[in-house]
């Protein structure tokens, strides 16, 4: 965790000072207002931590409060960072041409260039917010021989990083539970970061989840942020929402399918996958739930479908690229070896700024038919 906190506070001290450095030139003559911005630079800078902070010392409402300034800045100053970058790569170029061919001026004036990177990353941004409010339904269609013969078709919804916290809970909730009240699926899985608040915070919400009721139930796993939250009160809470938590466990549902669900961690773990696969090959069809779009080759033919999510397709572009280096599998459906099947989801909430750009949050849904 040291780790992780240093290497985010050496990362965004430098979007910020990137952003700053592109931007100074608006505030010659303005020493006033430059100390201003530079005080709030450094508050955002530590924002993000200081919301974790104060939400588990139960100061609730500075935290939110905290939250609503400081996440949106954070996608603002993302957009901005990678804005100013742009105009520094261009002024390079232009830098180049006039050195060594005596062309243009050198480089870009920097008033206009810094209104340009202030209003484009704010227009981005107000689109990014619109974005993340639209939920997309992203089907497929799986045909299958390992249907029983009365039931022609089974109607699977997945929900995949909700992130249930300080921003946006209820709302997004009722958003989510509409949809998935107007698909009617026979069962809704959720493959991990549903919450990433602290839970007592969110019993407010558990009846909106308590009143999804669909056939076979809701069943879910655990992901990488229920562990920052806490596990064991994450855990109640995903409970008391209704959900069947499997972990590192497996179940048949109404003698139609099985569900296998593992714990959410950084490695693939072959023997402990694979063992808990087997256990459930019984012919029916099976559905694999992991957090993280990894594939353990040992695994391939064990399963029908893998249910991942975690990557939020970089959530604000161009993070996607990065995202895409780290996760081969990082969105969409994917045919493996062995006859297996992988979808990685989208996500169907936000983490930290409460925005999307170029991902859309995603309810899938998986239609199994039977095939003659």
């Amino acid at each position: 965790m040291k780790t992780f906190l240093l290497a985010f506070l050496t990362v965004y001290t430098t979007m910020h000072a990137v952003f700053l450095y592109r931007v100074h030139g608006l505030f010659a003559g303005r020493k006033g207002w430059w100390t201003a911005l530079l005080v709030f630079c450094a508050f955002m800078v530590l924002a993000p931590m200081l919301c974790r902070v104060l939400e588990r010392t139960g100061w609730e409402m500075p935290a939110r409060l905290l939250a609503y300034v400081g996440y949106p800045w954070m996608g603002f100053l993302f957009l901005a960072f990678w804005l100013s970058l742009i105009v520094g790569a261009v002024n390079g170029v232009l830098w180049l041409l006039h050195r060594f061919a005596g062309l243009g001026t050198g480089s870009l004036l920097d008033t206009p260039t810094a209104l340009g990177v202030i209003v484009a990353a704010a227009v981005l941004s107000f689109y990014a917010a619109w974005e993340a409010q639209h939920l997309h339904i992203e089907r497929v269609r799986v045909s299958t021989e390992k249907l029983p013969a009365h039931v022609p078709r089974l109607v699977v919804a997945q929900i995949s990083d909700v992130h249930l916290g300080l921003n946006g809970r209820h709302a997004r909730s009722e958003r989510i539970a509409q949809v998935l009240r107007d698909i009617a699926p026979d069962l809704v899985i959720s493959t991990g970061d549903l919450v990433d608040g602290r839970p007592h915070a969110l019993e407010p919400l558990l009846p909106v989840w308590q009143n999804l009721k669909p056939p076979l139930g809701k069943v879910a796993i655990v992901g990488n942020h229920e562990y920052y939250v806490g596990l064991p009160e994450a855990m109640d809470w995903t409970r008391r929402a209704g959900f069947v938590l499997l972990r590192d466990d497996a179940m048949t549902l109404g003698g139609l399918l099985n569900v296998v669900g593992v714990d959410d961690t950084w490695k693939d773990r072959p023997e402990t996958e694979s063992r808990l696969l087997q256990s459930a090959a019984n012919g029916l069809l099976t559905l694999y739930l992991k957090h993280r779009p990894q594939i353990c080759p040992d695994t391939l033919g064990l399963f029908d479908v893998q249910l991942s999510g975690h990557t939020h397709r970089g959530q604000i572009f161009p993070f996607t690229l990065f995202v895409a280096m780290m996760y081969p599998f990082f969105n969409g459906t994917y045919t493996l070896d062995k006859g297996s099947i992988l979808h990685t989801s989208r996500g169907t909430g936000t983490w930290g700024p409460p925005m999307r750009l170029l991902a859309p949050p995603e309810i899938t849904v998986l239609e199994f038919v039977r095939k003659e």
